[in-house]
């Protein structure tokens, strides 16, 4: 019997080991609520300055970061299938967080479930951490999934 509470389950995927924990647990919540997953990857290309990189390279970049989104999205659909749930995958770029925010507003997202890298207070304070930016701004529930600490 399935849950109306959670019926479309956004996951944020970026190839970490969290990221991957984030996948099995998004899964299992969709499963359960019997819903639709939806996992995203998101190129981000704001941490290099790309108007001023060599054309080529530019677009050489571009297309490593595509085939790696791919390749995440992938690990994804054999979870899906393995699960017997629905799932649509989805490629963006920009700003991990601002993309993930907007998906979810757009799509009616129900959940949204990601991954932390476990960042330091001072790796958080210089880089910002995506999973904290998520949960302050979403307006669904965020399921952070972390790596268990002893």
């Amino acid at each position: 019997m399935g849950s109306d509470l959670y019926k479309k389950i956004l996951i944020a995927t970026d190839g970490s080991e969290n990221g991957e924990k984030a996948v099995r647990a998004g899964m299992e919540i969709a499963k359960l609520s019997q819903g639709k997953a939806y996992a995203l990857y998101v190129i981000d290309n704001t941490c290099y300055p790309a108007e001023k990189w060599n054309p080529k390279l530019k677009t050489a970049m571009e297309e490593q970061f595509k085939t790696f989104g791919l390749e995440m999205t992938a690990t994804v659909e054999e979870a899906a299938k393995a699960a017997g749930i629905d799932v649509e995958f989805v490629i963006r770029e920009g700003h991990p967080a601002e993309k993930i925010l907007d998906f979810a507003e757009k799509q009616d997202i129900d959940m949204i479930v990601v991954g932390s890298l476990g960042k330091t207070d001072a790796e958080r304070f210089l880089l910002g951490s995506v999973s904290e930016k998520v949960v302050r701004n979403a307006k669904v529930p965020v399921l952070v999934v972390r790596e268990k600490s002893l």
